[in-house]
């Protein structure tokens, strides 16, 4: 299994990023995926979930109504679409899935700052 996130950089506060993760190694249409989070000196953070059929998501408190997870089945890729982002928002961002374990990706850094 291999997740490998990409799309993080710095932005302003009120401004948008989009994040990538290319997954492999495993059936990808079969397994719900989720983006997590852990900023400096914090606990790591679920923001956001998706099953594998995409039918259904989940979103952490902090983040309902400005992020959005996708999936693409046939590029084998998920999606977390940031929208008026908050210095608040700055942290590493990973996707993660369970494949007879959990899986992590080495992350990707999001910087919200003027």
């Amino acid at each position: 299994v291999q997740l490998v996130e990409s799309g993080g950089g710095l932005v302003q506060p009120g401004g948008s990023l989009r994040l990538t993760c290319a997954a492999s190694g495993f059936t990808f249409s079969n397994a719900a995926m989720s983006w997590y989070r852990q900023a400096p000196g914090k606990e790591r953070e679920r923001v956001a979930a998706e099953t594998s059929a995409g039918g259904s998501t989940n979103y952490g408190d902090s983040v309902k109504g400005r992020f959005t997870i996708s999936r693409d089945n046939a590029k084998n890729t998920v999606y977390l679409q940031m929208n008026s982002l908050k210095p608040e928002d700055t942290a590493v961002y990973s996707c993660s899935t369970v494949w007879g374990r959990r899986y992590w990706g080495q992350g990707t850094q999001v910087t919200v700052s003027s």
